[in-house]
């Protein structure tokens, strides 16, 4: 009979498994959330030595599908770390299209968070780049002179290069410079603790509870969403976005859903500098009239 493995030998495989993920070249927010399954798994029962308890264990769980489907996946490849393999069970994720807040609702969040949590924020409502790729951001990464931001991408995407406003730069140079990355070297986890606490008190505050569904990601669906409405272009959204797979685009597409009387705030601008500041703000160019131009912005 097979004696079962003791926690100590379990979270030591985890970790083993964890740095198995890290040389086989996985995202780190992969790993995190891989070895958080397992932990998990084994926490209620699973000998994760064992497929058919590890199999009943996820069963058992009040879990959505994807969240088994994710469960699945890693412990498949903990099992492929192990030189072994298993028959694994089908669960296959409902599709949902995601949460897209007013833009409003976004700039109530920013300016209701400290100084670092709404400098994150914007710069992911701005580029739209994962949380994982702005949390690595580097001093060296940014050039102010020509306000663009260089992302290195994860996940496999693409890299990119964003130009961005003059509000999000001063934000960004406001930061202490106390280390070569731009937002510490601490782990994302405890920032993004951070963050949920002080969207609740801005929650609470203006008495919106839809704020409490703005996550780091969803500021990611709404910038490609806004774009694909202004540009209706797919294939510069997917650049964008970096992704190398145009069916992980294509949701955004069924997105754009607005209502056919449309509101605006406009603004008029009699000055080059005027309009370069009314872009910087997220105005689109309407026309000429009277001499001025006509900007638009969608409420």
């Amino acid at each position: 009979m097979t004696t079962k493995p003791t926690p100590q030998e379990i979270n030591e495989k985890i970790v083993q498994y964890s740095w198995w993920l890290h040389k086989e070249g996985y995202a780190e927010s992969t790993i995190i959330g891989r070895a958080k399954l397992l932990k998990i798994l084994a926490k209620r029962g699973a000998d994760l030595f064992n497929p058919e308890s590890v199999k009943d264990v996820i069963a058992r769980q009040n879990w959505s599908e994807g969240r088994k489907e994710n469960a699945v996946d890693a412990y498949t490849s903990f099992l492929r770390m192990l030189g072994m393999t298993w028959n694994p069970p089908r669960y296959k994720r409902v599709q949902k299209l995601p949460f897209i807040p007013l833009e409003k609702e976004i700039d109530d969040l920013i300016a209701g968070c400290g100084r670092k949590v709404a400098t994150f924020l914007q710069l992911l409502k701005e580029t739209g780049m994962r949380a994982g790729e702005a949390w690595k951001l580097k001093w060296t990464d940014i050039d102010f002179q020509r306000k663009t931001i260089r992302v290195t991408p994860e996940k496999g995407s693409n890299p990119r290069i964003f130009r961005v406003s003059h509000k999000l730069l001063a934000m960004i140079n406001s930061l202490p410079k106390k280390s070569e990355k731009i937002f510490g070297d601490y782990p994302i986890r405890g920032f993004a603790r951070l963050f949920q606490r002080q969207r609740k008190k801005v929650a609470e505050k203006l008495q919106n509870p839809r704020l409490l569904r703005i996550t780091f990601h969803t500021l990611r669906h709404w910038k490609a969403t806004m774009e694909y409405h202004r540009t209706k272009d797919i294939l510069y959204v997917m650049r964008l976005l970096g992704h190398k797979n145009i069916k992980n685009t294509l949701i955004y597409t069924q997105l754009v859903e607005f209502e056919e009387e449309e509101e605006y705030v406009s603004k008029v601008a009699t000055t080059v500098e005027e309009a370069c500041q009314l872009v910087e703000a997220g105005f689109e160019y309407v026309c000429d009239i009277n001499g001025v131009k006509l900007f638009r912005k969608r409420k």
